[in-house]
C-alpha cells in the first residue's frame, strides 16, 4: 500500500518522562499497512511551518486501527503536538520508509534515547528469542516495563543511576548478552559503534538511522547518507534515509 495523507484523531496522550510523550492516533488506513521500523510524517497546524515532523512508530494496533508514537519535544512543532488531547485531530502521512526485516534468529534489540520507542513494536512482532538493550540518559526509563512484558531487558544509563553505567555496548558486555542478529535504532555515534561491534563479532546487523528529514518521501534529497552501492535515483553513492531506509543492513551504509 502506498502512503496516504489523512486527518487522524488523537485517542490519548500521556507524558512518560521529562519532555517525552506518548500519543495514540486513530488511523486505520495507515495502521493496516504499517510495520515495525516505519514512520509517519506529522503536520503542525501552523501554516507557516510547511514541513512535517517525521516520527517513528512505537506501536501498531491493526485490529483497532491505532498508531502509537513516542517522541521527545525538540522544537515548536513537537511542543505543539504535546499539547494535543483526546478528540483533537492532526494531519499525518504514512506509512513511510522501509521497516525491519523479521528473521527467526536469536536477536539483540538495541535502542538509545528516542531510538528506544521504535524497538518496542519490533520486540512485539518478533517470535524468536530476543533481548532488548536500552540506553538512557538517567533513571527515567520510559517504556522499560513494556519491553519487559515481551522478554529480557538490559539497561544502560549515562549517569549510572540505573543498570550499567555507560552505553548500550557496555551493558551488552557486562551482562553477557549474545545473539545472532542485531537490530538497532539511536543516535549516529551509537549506531557507528554497534556496526563496528557487529562486524567484529560476525553478527548480522540492521540499523535504523536518525536524520533530519524534509519531504519524507525521497524527493528532496535532504536526508542522504553515503552508501556502498550507487543509488538509482541520484546515480551516486547515496541512500535516501526517508525512502530507502530508515532501516538498512549495516554494511549498506557509511556512518
Amino acid at each position: 500500500m502506498a502512503q496516504v495523507k489523512i486527518k487522524a484523531r488523537v485517542e490519548s496522550q500521556v507524558q512518560l518522562a521529562d519532555g517525552v510523550y506518548s500519543m495514540e492516533l486513530l488511523a486505520p488506513e495507515i495502521a493496516s499497512a504499517a510495520r515495525a521500523g516505519q514512520f509517519i510524517s506529522v503536520y503542525t497546524k501552523d501554516k507557516s511551518k510547511l514541513l512535517p515532523r517525521p516520527i517513528s512508530l512505537c506501536g501498531i494496533d491493526r485490529e483497532r486501527g491505532i498508531l502509537r508514537i513516542v517522541y521527545r519535544v525538540a522544537g515548536a512543532g513537537t511542543a505543539e503536538f504535546s499539547a494535543y488531547r483526546a478528540g483533537d485531530s492532526v494531519e499525518i502521512m504514512g506509512p513511510l520508509g522501509n521497516g525491519f526485516t523479521l528473521k527467526d534468529k536469536k536477536a539483540i534489540l538495541i535502542g538509545g534515547g528516542i531510538g528506544v520507542p521504535p524497538m518496542l513494536e519490533l520486540m512485539k512482532e518478533l517470535s524468536c528469542e530476543r533481548t532488548a538493550v536500552l540506553g538512557y540518559r538517567d533513571q527515567q526509563l520510559f517504556l522499560k516495563d513494556e519491553f519487559e512484558a515481551c522478554g529480557p531487558v538490559c539497561v544502560a544509563t549515562e549517569d549510572g543511576s540505573a543498570g550499567t553505567k555507560g552505553n548500550v555496548l557496555d551493558a551488552i558486555r557486562e551482562q553477557g548478552v549474545q545473539g545472532e542478529i542485531i537490530y538497532a535504532c539511536g543516535p549516529t555515534p551509537m549506531l557507528r559503534a554497534v556496526k563496528a561491534y557487529a562486524q567484529e563479532k560476525g553478527i548480522e546487523c540492521y540499523i535504523s538511522l536518525e536524520e533530519r528529514m524534509a519531504c519524507g518521501i525521497g524527493a528532496c534529497l535532504a536526508c542522504v547518507c553515503q552508501s556502498k552501492d550507487v543509488d538509482s535515483h541520484s546515480h551516486v553513492h547515496n541512500k535516501r534515509i526517508c525512502k530507502d531506509g530508515p532501516v538498512f543492513a549495516a554494511e549498506e551504509v557509511e556512518i
